[in-house]
Order: C-alpha cells, then sequence, then structure tokens
C-alpha cells in the first residue's frame, strides 16, 4: 500500500490514497425446517482514490496482480473525475472499540448449524405446523487505508448473526413471524429468540379488522426500525443537505420533533456491527448526535460533502471498493423514555401495535413520508392486544407522527445489531384498509 502511494506521488498525483479490504463470510441457511445451503464467500482488493489539478480519481481492482496498473488508470479517469472539496487526513487517535471475537473466527460449521436447527425444533415443539426458515451466518472484516498525508490505520472486526421464524398457512390466511439479532461478538442466548416468535403467534391466533383513519400507533422497535428510520435519516444525510433535497436544511438548531426523542449516530458502541474506530476515509470515530431533544443537531458527513457545504466530516463515510465514500449512519442510538412498554398500551380506546412493513414501503421518503402495508401488526381495544391486523396499510410522514408523540418506552432493544431504539406510541398517523 506504501508503495501504491509512492508510485502515485511519483506519477504527479496531487493526493493520494490506497483503500484495502478482505472479507471472508459464511452464511447457512435453512427452508422447509431443515438445512437448505451453506456456502463461503471471501473477498479482497484495492482502490486507489486519487486528486490531481482538483479532481478526484478512483481505480480498484481484486486482483492483486493488477494493483500495480491502478495508478496508470487512475491517471486516465482522474481528468474526468469530480472536483475535490477536501484535503486527505492526517494521522488521528483512534478509540479502541471491542468490534472483534476471535471464536466467531474459529466458530466451527457444525456448531452453526446446530444453532440454528435448535432454533426452530424448539418452537415447532409447541407450533409443529409453523413451516421454519433460518439464517446463521459469520464473518471476518478487515480494511487498512494509507494515504499521502502520512495516515496509515486499519482495523479487524468479525460479525455473527442469527435469524429465525417462520409462515403458518391456515386456508387463506398466512401469517409470517420473524426474529433474529446481530453483533461483532458471539453469543449463544438465543432463548428469547424462541419466545419473541411464540409469543407474535399467540397475538396471532385472532384476527381483528384494523380501525382507520389517525388512530395511535404504537411501533414497537422493529416497526420503528422498518417505518420511520429510513425517512428520519434521510434527511440527516450530508449528501441530501448539499443538493438542497433534505427537508432539514437551514434548521439545525431548530426544533423539529417531539423533545422526547434524542438520536445519536454512533460507531463507538462496543459489540454492534456497524462500530469502526474510524471511518472508511480514515476519520476519527466519535458519537454524533443528530437530534437532541428534538432538536436538529448535526448532519453526518464525509470529506467531500463537509468540503462542499463548507464544514467539517463528522467521520461518516461508508464505502465499497468500487465506489466513491459518501456518508451514511453507522450505529443508530435512539435514546429510552420514561414510560414502561406495557403502560404505553393505557387510554387506549382503538389503535394499533406495528411490527414489520410489507416491502419497503412508498412514497417521498427524502421529505419524510413513508406509507407501507402491514405485514405484522396488532390492533389495540381498551388498552389491550385483541389480533392480528390484515389488510392494514399505514402512511404519514415521519416529523409530523414524531412531533405529536404520546409515549417512548424506557428500554432501547437492538434491532438486528445496528439500532437500538425504544417502542414509539404516536399519532399523526393514517390507518386504512389495504387495496
Amino acid at each position: 500500500m506504501v508503495d501504491l502511494i509512492q508510485q502515485a506521488k511519483d506519477a504527479g498525483f496531487d493526493q493520494a490514497e490506497v483503500y484495502r479490504v478482505s472479507s471472508e463470510s459464511q452464511p447457512i441457511g435453512f427452508e422447509t425446517n431443515r438445512l437448505k445451503e451453506a456456502s463461503r464467500r471471501d473477498t479482497s482488493g484495492a482502490a486507489l482514490r486519487v486528486i490531481k489539478d482538483g479532481h478526484l480519481g478512483l481505480s480498484a481492482t481484486t486482483d492483486p496482480a493488477a494493483e500495480s496498473g491502478l495508478v496508470g488508470r487512475v491517471g486516465e479517469l482522474a481528468p474526468f473525475g469530480a472536483e475535490a472539496a477536501f484535503q486527505m487526513p492526517q494521522q488521528g487517535e483512534y478509540p479502541s472499540i471491542d468490534i472483534y471475537d476471535p471464536a466467531i473466527e474459529s466458530l466451527e460449521f457444525d456448531t452453526m448449524v446446530q444453532t440454528g436447527q435448535t432454533l426452530i425444533d424448539a418452537v415447532r415443539k409447541d407450533w409443529p405446523e409453523l413451516n421454519c426458515s433460518a439464517s446463521v451466518s459469520r464473518g471476518v472484516h478487515k480494511m487498512s487505508l494509507v494515504n499521502s498525508a502520512g495516515l496509515e490505520t486499519g482495523y479487524k472486526q468479525t460479525s455473527y448473526s442469527v435469524g429465525f421464524g417462520g409462515e403458518l398457512v391456515r386456508g387463506e390466511d398466512m401469517l409470517f413471524v420473524w426474529e433474529g439479532h446481530g453483533a461483532s461478538r458471539y453469543f449463544i442466548d438465543t432463548d428469547w429468540m424462541v419466545e419473541s416468535v411464540k409469543q407474535q403467534l399467540e397475538l396471532s391466533q385472532e384476527t381483528a379488522e384494523a380501525p382507520s383513519g389517525q388512530i395511535p400507533v404504537i411501533f414497537t422497535p422493529r416497526g420503528v426500525s422498518a417505518t420511520l428510520l429510513g425517512p428520519l435519516m434521510s434527511g440527516f444525510n450530508g449528501k441530501s443537505v448539499m443538493t438542497g433535497s433534505s427537508p432539514m436544511v437551514e434548521r439545525l438548531g431548530d426544533r423539529v420533533i417531539d423533545e422526547r426523542i434524542s438520536i445519536y449516530d454512533d460507531p463507538t458502541i462496543a459489540g454492534a456491527i456497524g462500530s469502526r474506530p474510524c471511518d472508511d476515509e480514515g476519520v476519527v470515530s466519535r458519537r454524533m448526535p443528530l437530534i437532541q431533544n428534538g432538536v436538529a443537531s448535526n448532519f453526518l458527513y464525509d470529506l467531500q460533502t463537509a468540503g462542499r457545504m463548507n464544514k467539517t466530516t463528522t467521520g461518516a463515510a461508508d464505502r465499497g471498493l468500487t465506489s466513491l465514500p459518501g456518508p451514511s449512519t453507522s450505529v443508530v442510538d435512539i435514546a429510552p423514555g420514561d414510560t414502561a412498554y406495557g403502560d404505553m398500551f393505557a387510554g387506549i380506546k382503538e389503535g394499533i401495535v406495528v411490527e414489520r412493513l410489507l416491502g419497503a414501503g412508498q412514497g417521498n421518503q427524502m421529505g419524510g413520508d413513508f406509507k407501507a402495508n402491514v405485514l405484522l401488526g396488532y390492533k389495540i381495544e381498551n388498552g389491550k392486544i385483541v389480533g392480528r391486523i390484515k389488510d392494514t396499510m399505514i402512511s404519514g410522514n415521519v416529523y409530523d407522527a414524531l412531533s405529536k408523540l404520546e409515549a417512548v418506552s424506557d428500554k432501547a432493544e437492538w434491532v438486528y445489531g445496528s439500532l437500538r431504539t425504544p417502542a414509539i406510541r404516536c399519532l399523526g398517523v393514517e390507518v386504512a384498509a389495504a387495496g
């Protein structure tokens, strides 16, 4: 990598950076209650990014023998690249974050198979008609970065994820249930996943007709992830701010949602899937408040978008091997409130609980809109869940819904390893029959 930097300097480039990644992943999958497939995937490559006469150039390869040709290729591309608005960063003092577990790297195939099959067998003991699927995956990721400003950094990260669920078909009624978790550290406690799937099945035994109109809606942590997070975070992406498509432009310092909501982008949380000591440009990771007590506090910037906006990067750069970096969230951490989850149902004459949506939804997500069918949700009557709702659509605007907040649960839960969030009860959501 250092040799490539020197070659780039000798070739007359003003600045240069070598980004190298390698990953090993081993996913296994279960279908119809038994092991279906297992594979191993190994990828690696290097990318050379340069600045020449104020323009950006990028060339990448997955062939080690072709790395010596990166300098020549990027020289041909740089004159046509975007105008660079930054200087390569210097070495930083990187935090030590627990994101590597040797137990994951040495995890045996048979152990992973046993984990998946045990989950399926445990839930089918009480629900033998459930047609189960599961996935168990482990991965090891390495990133190294060297640039012409003297920066040399990198890290090694592991990941382990377990998910399982199934479908229950009774006549024309189809029910889908699922639970899962991911972390950068190995975990063996999966009993709670079984209990969660069983609870979803129990709550779904009866069906109920969903009420319509703007009614109280409780988003479970999974519901927050499926419905609210995407539209909300898109408004804090520095690229959308730069292009003027974010509704948060010119709103830093303004209260944009209820004061009970605080949201952080935090890549320094030990064990989280998205944590890292630095971003993909070598900028030191730190906890970044995006919304504090309802007030818009910061946007997420990489070097280029920060330079274009005359701001400082927030260390939010994310990239693929063959693409230029762009701002992105790492680990989203939403602060808990002060209401016990069971108490969130109090006073609701008619309402719904949203667990999961069908598909990615529709509407102007950049403007905060959401619109989608509910894949799994429940009806609330007089403060209690009375059954599962079917053929139901929800729609609204995340800023409006979170401004009409009614309660935030006092415990935040991990959702698939990169989001920690409480349950949220709000108004401002339109509920209607799908069709």
